[in-house]
């Protein structure tokens, strides 16, 4: 598939390189320009390009940048075609981006991000740590392998969404609708716990919606304690056995 790929950060990079050794043909774009993008990001096979030239003529588009920066590119997705796929990483943290109301009132936030697009999404990705993301995925059928939770709609979406996911090195399980998808935000059994497939799939039935603001911010004021601040990830085996103590 033609992939283009908006930011490269730590989820970013890893699906550049995963995607490309798995021999789809990826576009990567960043806001400061093809130019800043790190040779080790391309080493595999990903081109960095323009914004615009990324999510031209792709069969698929996958964001991978801060939720609340999602408005912000809605004018440069209004140009791409209703039936390209457009995957969604991002997770809501308002102590570390900005608060937004309607969120904090209950609405789920891929449903946020599909309203501030104009468009239907899917939702992968997010509920992985980038550090588990990038040394843990294995070849299909392996024992062992992590499973990340894909939401969407159509289902076009919902095929390419978990193909994607499964060729990232991970076992892509269907969590529901976007509408559903609030079973693998922060806070939920199902996030950011390193599960198989078979685990997966009883966490996201588990799941709580009333319970996930709560138990998020409790795994952030550990975090904040060991590490000092809001923004730096802990070791990912710590965050794994956090987020299962809290949130499982």
């Amino acid at each position: 598939m033609k992939i283009g790929i908006l930011g490269v950060g730590h989820i970013g990079k890893t699906l550049v390189r995963t995607l490309s050794e798995a021999g789809h043909e990826v576009k990567v774009a960043n806001s400061r320009g093809p130019e800043t993008i790190p040779s080790e990001v391309l080493a595999s096979g990903g081109r960095a390009v323009t914004a615009e030239k990324a999510v031209k003529d792709a069969d698929a588009i996958i964001l991978s940048i801060p939720l609340n920066r999602i408005p912000g590119i809605a004018p440069l997705l209004a140009t791409v075609p209703e039936d390209t796929v457009v995957i969604d990483t991002s997770n809501y943290y308002p102590m570390r981006d900005e608060k937004i109301a309607e969120i904090e009132e209950g609405k789920v936030e891929s449903v946020w991000v599909s309203e501030q697009l104009g468009r239907p999404i899917v939702k992968a990705w997010n509920a992985i740590g980038s550090d588990s993301f990038a040394r843990k995925g294995k070849p299909a059928g392996s024992a062992g392998r992590i499973a990340i939770p894909v939401a969407a709609g159509r289902d076009r979406d919902r095929e390419v969404g978990l193909a994607l996911v499964e060729d990232s090195g991970l076992d892509a399980v269907y969590s529901g609708t976007i509408a559903e998808s609030w079973r693998q935000q922060p806070g939920a059994p199902g996030y950011c716990t390193d599960l198989t497939r078979d685990e997966m799939a009883d966490a996201l039935a588990k799941a709580e919606k009333a319970r996930l603001p709560k138990r998020r911010d409790l795994v952030v004021a550990v975090i904040q304690e060991r590490v000092g601040d809001a923004t730096t990830n802990p070791d990912a085996d710590f965050g794994v056995r956090l987020n299962r103590a809290i949130c499982m």
